[in-house]
């Protein structure tokens, strides 16, 4: 008529006591309840109970609150049921099972149980972790086979990876889709709507956010790719960004195939680098460049001989005189 799942536990202070008599199980007694010798008891209850339909309307009926807490416990169902000459039994479940979660502490060890069998499966199916303790997935975590994964990485909701990718170490990854044979990282970051297609890369210290980069295209260090696509085959140089608000809307930047981006450039959006297009290093760029055009947008240099001596003598002189003061 009823059913308990149960488990064993070396230290079963908090929980339920399941009181077995001659095969069958006799009580649930929670801990304020128990007696001292009850409370040696191991074998505890794992929260989980059967209740055949025809007996279920007319046993609850007959719950009551006289307990050390004065509350309405489920668990006596077990000890009415008895009392009215059902069968209750309990059936034993592994303790990771039906562990109980109380607190964050609780919450914390319950997680640590599912990332040690979520590694396992990971890696059984043909992911390289290199150091597993230190990868964090989330639930629905998609990782192909002979992908490799290095130390330190964490894995948000909606992350799908596709075969033969390379996760280098310290990356995190919420929100996005690469494709097989691309690099990441180390200390990456793609955040939500980033899409990596085949062989494309992005490396250090860069961020890309609701953007796609193309095939084979490079990403490579101190970068920021939001709102934008970045073309089969193009090169963005290091430190560059695209400025994709203004502070009350998003505006989308374009990167055609095969464009260079240099060093130190700031896109603002919108705007659109054609194919083949080349952009100088440092530039800030306000207005779209035409296919394969070369883009300056930057203060021409002035080199004025003997003014570097000049001025650091004056301000050496500046900082002695306030030193004296």
């Amino acid at each position: 008529a009823v059913v308990v799942v149960g488990f064993r536990t070396s230290n079963p202070s908090g929980y339920g006591r399941l009181i077995e008599k001659g095969g069958k199980l006799i009580a649930i007694r929670e801990e304020k309840d128990c007696t001292d010798e009850e409370k040696k008891i191991t074998f505890c209850n794992g929260g989980l109970m059967a209740v055949a339909g025809k007996h279920a309307l007319q046993l609850l009926d007959q719950v009551g609150n006289d307990n050390a807490k004065g509350e309405y416990y489920l668990t006596d169902i077990v000890e009415i049921a008895g009392g009215q000459g059902f069968d209750v039994v309990a059936a034993e479940a592994g303790f990771e099972d039906v562990l109980g979660i109380n607190n964050r502490a609780e919450l914390a060890a319950a997680e640590g149980i599912w990332q040690t069998r979520r590694r396992r499966e990971a890696m059984l199916s043909g992911v390289s972790l290199i150091a597993p303790e230190t990868v964090f997935f989330s639930y629905d975590t998609e990782i192909g086979a002979d992908t490799i994964v290095e130390p330190n990485v964490w894995f948000g909701p909606g992350v799908t990876i596709a075969t033969g990718a390379r996760i280098h170490a310290f990356s995190h990854i919420e929100g996005a889709t690469i494709a097989s044979d691309c690099d990441v990282g180390p200390f990456a970051r793609l955040r939500p709507g980033a899409d990596l297609r085949q062989k494309a890369k992005v490396g250090n210290f860069c961020e890309v956010k609701q953007a796609t980069v193309e095939a084979g295209a490079k990403v490579n260090h101190l970068t920021y790719i939001g709102d934008a696509r970045v073309g089969a085959g193009a090169n963005i140089g290091a430190g560059t960004i695209t400025c994709n608000y203004d502070g009350y809307s998003k505006f989308f930047t374009d990167i055609g195939e095969g464009a260079f981006v240099g060093s130190n450039s700031s896109l603002v959006a919108p705007v659109t680098i054609g194919k083949g297009g080349y952009v100088a290093s440092g530039s800030v760029i306000t207005e779209s460049v035409p296919d394969d055009a070369l883009a300056f947008g930057r203060a021409r240099q002035r080199t004025l001989p003997g003014k570097g001596k000049e001025l650091r003598e004056r301000f050496a002189a500046a900082a002695a005189a306030r030193k004296k003061g």
